[in-house]
């Protein structure tokens, strides 16, 4: 992240300085966590006067203060990790196999790796601080004669391993659980009541975790422990004491005290990070106001229509349709800047800039959800090209210019639409609905629609002798804009633009039709395999998580569009938000359909159980039910403030119907 947002302003001026607080905030509660963590592990109910005394003394002990400074090292060290891989969009594995994929890469291995020092680091300083048999490594052997020999002490190196199996374990469950994520709280709240609500889970999480992971690492001593044991003793010359007991027996790991000492020292690891990983979050994801106008040229890269406009990094673009969010429902004097008219010209460049950036959001996760459900329909296969004309899922734009232009914009097409609109040759290029047609040179299309294609290409004004030498017939495409078009906001082919010519589809060679037969051969074969189809089988709610993983970016544009037309109702002086009414209800209606119809697939109407034991930020899984009840709130917040003015909105029948639906409250 930081060699690809290094150039960006914000982040250099607000994102390193919001996790440079963040840290400096976790340093500063380190020294009461580890005043707490020392009272618990020396704490002796029929010695209470001693132990606050030996606890006195040990904070003004040379090796606490040591131990304190490397403390402080790895609260850096974890914030600058949390810096470097946070992430505003969850990575969804949505197979075994891909997860195991994550863990296994070699840039994870290192990282993991990481955390294990750091925990062993952590678990020495616990060591230290917690005194008697887990001091030191080494202690006189009892039974040395003459000169005093040094033993292994097992009691402070299961200590330690238990640290560094912790800090690995903890890396690997946030892969597994997106510790990187960071969410938006749909509720803005101060700083420091956001930290104390999440305290108690913090705590919670801390405890939880520990158990799990000590109860883990007790297992992995017992099978594999005499493996570091023995390295350790070969390596520091620190023999075994014949009279001490070993400790990866079943009668050794049952210690209460050890076990005891190691949950508590668990706990304190991960609460000092847990407590580093929230305060970032918290940071991280505090609001930030735009302006919309900038008073000075060198400031104009601030705005928000240009941070909305441009390519910029996922945290700023959140942040910024956060804020537009706000501003739309709370601030009049900011909605006024984003209706007002360019001087001189007269353009509202604010409320285009605004709106086309918004209705691309909706345009990319409509499109999303139609490629999902044609390739459901297909069972995984690409869709084959007719000889009649290439088949294209397109989303619903026509492109960013007639978007924006002041002219009434046509909506989304339904079939019906479409042979009307070619009949009468309209000025506007046909947007296409969001779903596929049968293939008209298919032998399962009915005649009637052939006949029917056949009459519009008839009655289109290119059909006939071609007058001029520079005007070439095209054939019609009913069903398909240019997927270019669809992405980059460019206006659609016009009639007299010259297509380059069909190619036929060739047949495939003798070597390729082999090659094909084999590899469905091994799929086959594999597919049988129970072990294989575990690992490659999809996740039941994976795709539909993955499919609205970003969609937080759409909640906030619809929130933003529809609080901006509800208040240019009354606000917009000069009508700027009246024309491009028809294109801001044909997009959400489109995406209403899409979402309706992903909804009617197995799993993805099922809401997940959220876990109250993890720290990792299970918002995303729920986002899906969030976008739905946003855009059918964004369409019903329209149609309440405008009424029956909506039926003088030139749009098609379908969405005609779908509207009316919304102005009789039947939806």
């Amino acid at each position: 992240m930081f060699s690809a947002e290094r150039r960006c302003w914000f982040i250099s001026k607000v994102i390193w300085w919001r996790a440079a607080a963040s840290i400096a905030w976790a340093v500063l509660l380190l020294p009461p966590t580890t005043t707490i963590f020392v009272i618990l592990s020396r704490f002796s109910p029929l010695h209470p006067i001693q132990t606050i005394s030996e606890c006195l003394s040990l904070v003004a002990s040379a090796s606490a203060i040591f131990s304190f400074i490397l403390l402080c090292g790895v609260i850096i060290v974890v914030g600058f990790l949390n810096l470097e891989y946070y992430t505003v969009t969850p990575t969804i594995a949505c197979s075994k196999i891909a997860l195991l994929v994550q863990l296994l890469h070699p840039h994870q291995l290192a990282n993991s790796l990481i955390y294990c020092v750091m925990g062993v680091i952590v678990a020495w300083c616990t060591a230290v601080t917690i005194g008697g048999r887990y001091e030191m490594i080494g202690y006189p052997c009892p039974e040395s004669e003459g000169s005093p020999q040094m033993c292994l002490n097992e009691y402070h190196l299961v200590l330690v391993l238990a640290g560094g199996f912790v800090g690995f374990s903890h890396n690997l469950h946030g892969v597994v659980h997106n510790m990187n994520y960071v969410s938006f709280h749909p509720v803005q709240q101060y700083k420091y009541l956001r930290f104390k609500s999440s305290l108690p889970l913090v705590v919670k999480c801390s405890a939880t975790q520990a158990l799990y992971f000590v109860r883990n690492f007790i297992v992995a001593y017992f099978f594999l422990g005499y493996i570091p044991r023995e390295w350790i003793c070969k390596t520091l010359s620190l023999p075994l004491t014949s009279s001490a007991h070993p400790l990866d027996t079943i009668t050794g790991l049952l210690d209460l005290s050890l076990l005891y000492h190691l949950w508590i020292s668990a706990i304190f690891l991960l609460f000092t990070w847990y407590i580093t990983l929230l305060l970032f979050r918290i940071f991280v994801t505090e609001g930030y106001n735009f302006p919309v106008q900038a008073s000075l040229i060198e400031d104009v890269h601030q705005c928000l229509p240009k941070v909305l406009s441009d390519k910029q990094p996922m945290i700023l673009k959140f942040l910024a349709l956060q804020d537009l969010a706000q501003l739309s429902q709370h601030s009049p004097l900011q909605r006024s800047e984003v209706f007002t008219l360019s001087q001189p010209g007269g353009h509202p460049h604010n409320w285009n800039a605004i709106s086309k950036a918004c209705l691309l959001l909706l345009t990319e996760l409509t499109q999303k959800l139609i490629n999902y459900h044609d390739t459901i329909a297909t069972n995984g296969r690409a869709k084959s090209l007719s000889a009649g004309g290439e088949r294209k899922s397109s989303s619903e734009t026509s492109g960013a210019e007639e978007l924006m232009s002041p002219r009434p914009s046509f909506p989304l097409k339904t079939p019906n639409s479409v042979f009307t609109r070619s009949v009468v040759g309209g000025p506007y290029s046909p947007l296409t609905a969001p779903f596929s047609p049968p293939d008209l040179n298919s032998p399962f299309s009915s005649p009637g629609l052939r006949r029917l294609t056949s009459l519009v290409e008839q009655c289109s004004p290119w059909h006939g002798t071609i007058q001029s030498p520079h005007i070439m017939r095209r054939a019609p495409k009913l069903w398909s804009t240019s997927s270019e078009s669809q992405t980059n906001g460019s206006p659609l082919l016009s009639p007299a633009t010259v297509p380059g010519p069909k190619q036929e589809p060739s047949k495939p060679s003798l070597v390729a039709q082999f090659l094909q037969n084999r590899k469905d051969q091994v799929k086959g074969f594999l597919a049988k395999r129970v072990l294989v189809m575990y690992l490659f089988n999809k996740l039941p709610e994976a795709s539909s998580e993955a499919l609205f993983a970003e969609s937080q970016a759409q909640i906030w544009a619809l929130e933003g569009l529809s609080y901006l037309v509800q208040a240019s109702f009354s606000e917009d002086q000069y009508g700027v938000v009246q024309t491009s009414l028809p294109s801001i209800l044909s997009y959400m209606l489109a995406l209403q359909e899409a979402v309706d119809r992903h909804f009617k697939l197995p799993h993805a109407s099922s809401k997940p159980v959220r876990s109250t034991s993890s720290m990792g930020d299970s918002a995303y899984k729920t986002l899906r039910f969030a976008l739905r009840a946003t855009l059918k709130t964004a369409i019903y917040r329209i149609t309440t403030t405008f009424g029956d003015h909506l039926n003088a909105v030139e749009m098609s029948a379908e969405h005609r119907k779908r509207l009316q639906q919304f102005l009789e409250y039947k939806e």
